[in-house]
């Protein structure tokens, strides 16, 4: 005699051979979560791959025009605590993974004396280096640096652009008002180029030697005779001094974003006639 075993329905032998398990469900994260999650890359983003910077002067003319966005790369020289947020504590205050600059470098930077605002300006000496002004130009280690006259610089002037005094508005064929200004183009040992104003006589386009100490860096305006920079004392009411590396928050990248200060929100194609679309893209 055969004996037959019944099984319940529903018993792990009657079930098919494709069935599996069934597997807990993920649970979700609820939206605050996600907020806060995304919040977290933002900031991680923002202090340590790249962050916008809004130009609010005029000193680094002729490359960069007040009412410029510009893309600032945030690791090429370390990160510190004032690369985070407000300050947050959890860096140091010296930076971890530095590296130093390069001469002609356009870097943002907390300036010294200035309640440690964001600056921008150009890298002319690094540590070891002797600088010094004669007459407007500019001279490296007892030798001086090539300045050359080429074109004059010509920017329309817009409620983000007024000319530096009268003497220097101009109006083109066009019937454009601009501001019309003396350009010319410095090389820097090791061969970065770029342009600079000089405007007239100052009194630092004569200086003593200053020898940059390790761990500083001797900075300076495009704009030569509009800008408060290494060659001034660094002072509340005035320049910057020679800056310690350390302040550095990152080297200009790409510009983003320009517009002559004209847009209105209430008139959203003002949006678009106020940019200055031949500005985009421009490197450093």
């Amino acid at each position: 005699m055969t004996d037959t075993t019944l099984e319940a329905p529903g018993s792990p032998a009657s079930a098919g051979p494709d069935t599996a398990p069934m597997k807990p469900k993920k649970k979700e994260d609820s939206f605050p979560v996600f907020v806060l999650k995304l919040a977290i890359a933002v900031v991680l983003f923002r202090s340590l791959i790249f962050a916008p910077f809004y130009i609010p002067s005029e000193s680094m003319l002729p490359r960069l025009l007040n009412g410029d966005y510009l893309l600032l790369a945030k690791w090429p020289y370390g990160f510190s605590r004032r690369s985070l947020p407000f300050g947050v504590p959890l860096l140091p205050e010296t930076r971890v993974l530095a590296s130093d600059p390069e001469r002609g470098d356009v870097v943002v930077f907390k300036a010294p004396a200035h309640f440690e605002e964001d600056w921008i300006k150009r890298v002319i000496g690094l540590p070891g280096d002797t600088v010094q002004m004669k007459n407007g130009q500019l001279w490296l280690n007892n030798v001086a640096v090539p300045k050359v006259r080429v074109a004059d610089f010509e920017v329309a002037i817009s409620p983000n652009t007024r000319c530096y005094s009268g003497q220097f508005t101009a109006k083109r064929a066009d019937g454009t008002d601009v501001c019309r200004y003396p350009r010319f183009t410095e090389t820097l040992p090791g061969g970065k180029s770029y342009d600079v104003l000089d405007l007239n006589t100052n009194p630092k386009d004569n200086t003593d030697p200053v020898v940059v100490p390790e761990g500083a860096v001797f900075l300076m305006g495009d704009n030569r005779d509009n800008s408060e920079d290494s060659r001034y004392p660094a002072d509340p009411a005035g320049g910057i001094g020679l800056v310690p590396i350390d302040n550095l928050l990152g080297r200009a990248t790409v510009m983003m974003w320009s517009t002559d200060g004209s847009a209105e929100w209430l008139k959203p194609w003002t949006w678009f006639t106020a940019a200055r679309w031949n500005r985009l893209g421009g490197g450093f």
